[in-house]
């Protein structure tokens, strides 16, 4: 549940989800905490180690004894992945604003300013764009097209799904935990429960160091997880389809009979059915595929299990109950 009532001490709260960082957690403790003292408001860093293999989580225990005064660390008993990370950081912070930001440094702590500054003009969920962005081309053309596709199909707008700089007030925050999704994309949430949302336009720069945590794969998973998770127009999409091409095939037949009946038995369009039996199997086999999406969801959501478990959580020292082991 989300600690609603202790709020009104902590202005803002920055959960940055960390798995297997250890090159970078340094340079980006160098620049976070300076832009955060300068703000002039009561904060708290979540740092949410996502059972790391590397020494990542050493390094946030050692930020956590130099920086006590403003510094949560959760190392959670195993990988769970970026949005339950994201989601159990939500769950222990304690800002009236929380904001999302990537452990790698390619969205810069220095933007954080032009989030909040959206904020005091009323908006409850603040997005961002990434200007000029550092990352491969096929990578660029693969995230331009699942943003339109999935905008598309969910009517979820967010001009850049894949920056997670972003903010959103406490409500939202309260509204995304309340919700208990197993596979769920935080931002896609956050907007649906958003009553003024809006976008800004930050800087990017490449990765300082280490490996992308979303090779191609979980890329497509993670698109998948994203479309099925908010929309039914897949599954829609599909039994049109299906009825078209069973029209389609039914009409076929229909000639072929007839044909036969004119002109008597032939051999010559063997191979012409031979595709089109190929792509109705195709067709059916896509149908069962995406149906297995949808009933996987279902499955995993049954289960009951819970999204992460916290081994160990370090305080900040004005939060007086102090390490939980």
């Amino acid at each position: 549940m989300v600690k609603v009532a202790a709020t009104a001490a902590v202005d803002l709260s920055v959960v940055v989800p960390v798995y297997n960082e250890e090159a970078v957690l340094g340079p980006l403790f160098t620049r976070l905490y300076p832009v955060l003292d300068a703000l002039g408001v009561c904060y708290e860093v979540v740092l949410v180690d996502d059972g790391s293999h590397d020494r990542s989580s050493q390094l946030l225990r050692q930020q956590h004894a130099l920086r006590p005064d403003v510094t949560r660390v959760l190392l959670l008993r195993r990988n769970v992945g970026q949005h339950r990370a994201i989601l159990a950081g939500f769950a222990e912070s304690l800002g009236r604003r929380v904001l999302t930001l990537d452990a790698d440094l390619q969205n810069p702590p220095e933007e954080i300013p032009k989030l909040l500054a959206a904020m005091d003009l009323g908006h409850d969920y603040v997005g961002s764009i990434r200007q000029e962005r550092q990352d491969p081309t096929w990578r660029k053309l693969a995230s331009g097209a699942m943003n339109r596709l999935r905008e598309r199909i969910t009517g979820v707008h967010m001009t850049d799904q894949g920056c997670m700089l972003r903010a959103y007030d406490r409500e939202i925050v309260a509204a995304v935990l309340d919700s208990q999704e197993v596979g769920t994309f935080v931002p896609a949430l956050a907007y649906l429960y958003s009553a003024n949302p809006t976008e800004i336009v930050v800087a990017h720069d490449e990765r300082a160091a280490g490996l992308s945590k979303y090779p191609l794969y979980r890329l497509i998973n993670l698109n998948f997880d994203l479309i099925t998770g908010f929309s039914l127009a897949p599954l829609q999409l599909f039994s049109l389809a299906g009825f078209a091409i069973a029209a389609a095939s039914f009409v076929f037949v229909f000639y072929l009979a007839l044909r036969r009946l004119v002109v008597g038995p032939e051999a010559e369009g063997v191979f012409t059915l031979f595709g089109i039996l190929f792509f109705l199997c195709g067709a059916i086999l896509f149908g069962i595929g995406l149906l297995g999406e949808y009933v996987g969801r279902i499955y995993a959501q049954s289960n009951g299990r819970p999204l992460y478990l916290i081994r160990t959580q370090l305080r900040p020292r004005f939060d007086a109950t102090g390490v939980d082991e």
